[in-house]
C-alpha cells in the first residue's frame, strides 16, 4: 500500500497494490499490520455500505461525542468524497479536501476522527464500503450543511443535488459543534 498525504494532516490517499491478470484483478483492501505501518492504527469497529444514484449527495456527517474515523473505498461506480477538518486545535481548522474514488482507480481515502464527512456521486450508480473507528451512534450525529458558504467546497457536479431533508437542513459551518 502506497500512502499520499493530502493537504489535511491526518488524511490520506490510500493506493493499494494491484495484481491484475487475464482473469480481473486482486488487491488487499484492508491489512491491519499494513494500514499500521502508514499510520493507520485503528480498531476499526463497523463496516457499511452504501448504494447511491447519481447525483446523491450524503453530508457532512460527523458525530461528537464519538468521533468516527472512516476508511472509504468504491466497488461500483464513482464519487467525490470530501473532508473538512473540525478539530479547532488544527491549523487546518475548517478546510476541506476531495478525492474522486472509484473502482477504476481503487483508491481508498483515509479521514481520521475529528473531521465531518461526506460524498457526491459521480457515475450512474456507486457503491461504497468503509470501515469506521467506532460505532454509529444517532444521538451524537450532526450535519453541517454541504453549500456552506464558509467551506466553499467544489463538489464537481452540475446538477442539483439529491438528498436527505436531515442534510438540507445541516448546520452552517459557523454554529456547528467542532472538536478541541
Amino acid at each position: 500500500m502506497n500512502a499520499t498525504p493530502t493537504a489535511l494532516p491526518g488524511c490520506l490517499i490510500i493506493e493499494p497494490q494491484v495484481f491484475p491478470d487475464d482473469r480481473g484483478f486482486f488487491f488487499e483492501c484492508y491489512n491491519k499490520q499494513k494500514l499500521a505501518e502508514i499510520g493507520i492504527d485503528y480498531a476499526f469497529v463497523q463496516d457499511n455500505y452504501s448504494h447511491s444514484r447519481k447525483n446523491v449527495l450524503r453530508g457532512l456527517h460527523y458525530q461528537i461525542a464519538q468521533p468516527q474515523g472512516k476508511l472509504v473505498r468504491v466497488v461500483a461506480g464513482e464519487i467525490f468524497d470530501v473532508a473538512v477538518d473540525l478539530r479547532q486545535s488544527s491549523s487546518h481548522f475548517g478546510q476541506w479536501e476531495g478525492v474522486r474514488l472509484s473502482s477504476k482507480n481503487k483508491l481508498m481515502f483515509w479521514i481520521p476522527p475529528g473531521f465531518a464527512h461526506g460524498f457526491v456521486v459521480l457515475s450512474d450508480e456507486a457503491d461504497l464500503l468503509y470501515k469506521t473507528t467506532d460505532f454509529y451512534a444517532a444521538s451524537q450525529e450532526r450535519t453541517i450543511l454541504w453549500n456552506d458558504p464558509d467551506l466553499h467546497i467544489d463538489w464537481l457536479i452540475t446538477a442539483a443535488p439529491i438528498m436527505s431533508e436531515k442534510d438540507r437542513q445541516g448546520a452552517p459551518f459557523r454554529l456547528a459543534e467542532k472538536f478541541a
